[in-house]
């Protein structure tokens, strides 16, 4: 998500607190939440895919190989 959007969001948050919002406003407010939310879902799901640990006999763990491909998580 770009720094335009988060902007916008905080911009949106800080006018509801102030003014309240139009119903257009609260729809964009509604969406760039949900984007902002997906986003921060798909970039830690990311990194945790990319934890490996070393077990007590040397050996290396992919947790994402291990874990990341199922579903329900």
């Amino acid at each position: 998500m770009d720094d335009k959007k988060v902007a916008r969001i905080n911009e949106l948050y800080h006018k509801s607190k102030a003014e309240g919002l139009t119903p257009e406003e609260l729809k964009e407010q509604q969406i760039l939440r949900k984007e902002y939310i997906d986003s921060f879902k798909r970039n830690l799901r990311g990194q945790l895919n990319n934890i490996s640990i070393k077990e007590k006999d040397g050996s290396i763990t992919n947790l994402g190989e291990k874990f990341g491909n199922k579903k329900g998580n």
